[in-house]
């Protein structure tokens, strides 16, 4: 029996200065994706192509390891990231696995605007198979809503930072 669950946030951040270099900010993906996530998990592969490995948590007494492959593209002052391939790293239980992410993050005047979604189908382990479907994905979405919110976090804090700093290391040309 397969198990699905998803979580959706979404982001509006107002940037005080600097906000017309927001677009030429958000080329840099690879300084961008190491701010929005934990760049100790994060991999470079390729241009436009990361593999990060998402903070292991615990459901029911399973340990859970996801790490994903992450492709990024930059449009019209858009930087969008999709899952490109995703396993669970540490945990042989389950025959199938896989995690969608879509997000969008884009310059706009006032500053940041952006929207992810982040989903899971995955069979349910044999060890959990007592436990309710609904019980499950309710704790899936819980699950799935914390990393998101996370991710907002780091976004409103540690983006904004390296953007500031960007801001002073690389000159404004007109």
């Amino acid at each position: 029996m397969s198990l699905a669950f998803q979580a959706r946030q979404k982001l509006d951040l107002p940037v005080e200065s600097n906000v017309e270099r927001l677009s030429d900010y958000l080329l840099e993906q690879e300084r961008v994706v190491g701010a929005m996530l934990d760049s100790k998990k994060l991999v470079l592969l390729g241009p436009g192509s990361f593999r990060y490995t998402v903070t292991s948590f615990k459901v029911f007494q399973l340990e859970v390891n996801p790490v994903v492959s992450i492709g990024v593209q930059n449009s019209e002052g858009k930087l969008k990231m999709q899952a490109t391939d995703s396993e669970l790293d540490g945990l042989g239980l389950v025959d199938d696995f896989e995690l969608t992410l879509d997000a969008t993050l884009e310059a706009t005047k006032k500053g940041l605007e952006g929207e992810a979604v982040l989903g899971v189908t995955v069979s349910q382990p044999p060890l959990l198979r007592l436990i309710p479907k609904s019980v499950l994905e309710s704790t899936g979405h819980s699950i799935l809503n914390g990393i998101l919110l996370g991710i907002k976090a780091r976004v409103g804090q540690q983006l904004v930072q390296d953007f500031k700093k960007w801001c002073v290391e690389v000159p404004f040309l007109d």
